[in-house]
């Protein structure tokens, strides 16, 4: 079967659709995070063709090979960028960050809601209508859940156990979307100190700036409105929401951008000049809209 339009695709991008297909449909579908494959066989399979953007991909794989051995592809809903973070973040956690173990941590929904009237607008997961104090219970829930998994992975010593327990986590659907509701309404928070920071003459990060000099964005509101609620059902995280995510966690966010090979933004950090003390993970895009993890340093080698 070939439609009108089939004929102007690149046979290229047909193939990698059906390859796409038949991997979803198979039992493997439940896992969130697929398992790990050998990143240039990984590269091999889904770039086949000589196509000048094939051969960039390739190259771009093969820089990222130089420094990892596997790659494990992330489900391609809306919440990638949100996954591939916290999986990394969690992967590679000896201890609770300092944020997470503030006494008011928990009562950042009931802080925030008393404030901030809008906030009752928050969209939480595919349910409408709630009332004002159900929203603030329930995010309070996924923040302590959100402490609680931290805390129990953090404290698990050996690598192989680790990795169970994050696979496990992210196997396990209610609890794994009720953390990205925890890690949207960071963001909103972070966004809304940045944004009055930056109103009382503080010195904020230049992303704040071009965060709130979106049309769709001019403040947290607006944000929330039009960018954190769609983040999961209609829409991923754009680049500056990235920046956002990364100073929500205190995490920098190293994402290795494959279309981008050969240009000083191929590795691109987000924030671009992190705090030393930042942990960092590393993600990988094809095309700023779908992140998969590198795993599996390798050791350098001796020069």
């Amino acid at each position: 079967h070939c439609s009108e339009e089939d004929m102007y695709r690149d046979a290229e991008e047909i193939e990698r659709e059906k390859i796409l297909l038949c991997e979803t449909s198979s039992s493997e579908y439940k896992l969130s995070v697929a398992p790990e494959m050998d990143i240039m066989e990984y590269c091999r399979k889904e770039w086949r063709g000589n196509t000048p953007v094939a051969k960039r991909m390739r190259k771009g794989y093969e820089a990222v090979a130089q420094k990892f051995a596997s790659i494990r592809r992330v489900r391609g809903d809306n919440y990638c960028a949100l996954r591939a973070t916290l999986f990394q973040a969690l992967s590679q956690a000896t201890q609770l960050p300092s944020w997470l173990q503030s006494e008011d941590f928990t009562m950042l929904s009931e802080n925030l809601l008393s404030k901030y009237d809008w906030i009752k607008q928050w969209q939480l997961k595919q349910k409408l209508g709630r009332k004002m104090g159900e929203i603030s219970e329930e995010i309070k829930q996924y923040l302590i859940l959100l402490r609680k998994k931290w805390k129990n992975i953090s404290e698990i010593k050996g690598p192989i156990e680790k990795q169970q327990a994050c696979d496990k986590l992210f196997k396990n659907e209610e609890e794994e979307y009720s953390l990205y509701e925890a890690l949207k309404f960071l963001m909103l928070n972070t966004a809304i100190e940045l944004y009055n920071d930056d109103k009382n003459g503080r010195k904020v990060p230049v992303f704040s700036w071009l965060l709130f000099a979106r049309d769709t964005s001019s403040n947290p509101c607006q944000l929330m409105h039009n960018h954190l609620n769609h983040i999961g059902h209609s829409g991923g995280l754009e680049q500056v929401e990235m920046f956002l995510l990364a100073y929500a966690l205190q995490y920098t966010i190293q994402v290795y951008r494959l279309y981008k090979y050969s240009t000083d933004e191929f590795i691109t950090l987000y924030p671009n000049d992190p705090e030393e003390d930042w942990p960092v993970v590393t993600l990988i895009t094809e095309d700023d809209r779908h992140y998969n993890i590198p795993v599996r340093m390798c050791q350098e080698t001796m020069l």
